[in-house]
């Protein structure tokens, strides 16, 4: 699904965030964001640095259970791991706000360890892709362009952080109101994320 080429570019990342076509847009709870210009669909590709509160075991975990994220992510209605032809997918369906149709994602994910210069180091990469059996639904807005990686080390208690993310929510959504729910969106899912690593021992202990 991934090359080996595209985890390296991302292993360097974490600790040399290529910025040079970003500038700063926020900061929130010590994570900083960045965005980029898209001229072609007027919107922005973001990446986020900074530090959860969590352990990285944890955090790792958290953002990689898709059960445990329609428990704790209010915004999703369906969210699954499915296989075609020995291919693996993910469906993903998002409420949107009314009177907003629902959005829906299709995408491939891989999930890579790496222990580099004394860190262990967790890359999960994201992006859509297109399946026969995964057709799009009536009043459903099927997003199909969509990019998230993120990559997770330790930093001594807690959990380093680096995010890359687009996509083009598609429809009539003026990009001014995309661009502006980005501003509290991104900083609101991590806060979310570390709530969600601190019920997880619990989550967990509930399917005992």
């Amino acid at each position: 699904m991934f090359t080996d080429e595209e985890f390296e570019k991302y292993l360097k990342e974490l600790d040399n965030p290529d910025l040079s076509e970003f500038e700063f847009f926020t900061e929130s709870t010590g994570v900083k964001v960045y965005r980029r210009y898209n001229k072609t669909s007027g919107l922005y590709d973001y990446k986020t640095i900074g530090g959860i509160d969590v352990p990285v075991d944890t955090c790792f975990a958290v953002y990689t259970d898709l059960e445990y994220r329609k428990k704790w992510d209010s915004y999703v209605k369906e969210l699954y791991q499915f296989e075609e032809d020995g291919k693996k997918g993910v469906y993903w369906r998002v409420a949107f706000p009314f009177p907003l149709s629902n959005r829906d994602y299709v995408f491939v994910r891989e999930t890579r360890e790496f222990d580099l210069n004394g860190k262990h180091i967790y890359v999960c990469l994201g992006r859509s892709a297109e399946f026969k059996s995964k057709k799009e639904k009536s009043g459903v807005v099927r997003v199909n362009d969509f990019l998230q990686s993120m990559i997770f080390t330790s930093d001594g208690n807690g959990t380093k952080a680096f995010m890359h993310y687009y996509d083009n929510p598609r429809g009539m959504i003026p990009t001014w109101l995309i661009n502006w729910a980005a501003k509290s969106g991104i900083p609101g899912f991590l806060a979310k994320m570390v709530i969600a690593c601190n019920s997880y021992d619990k989550y967990l202990a509930s399917k005992k």
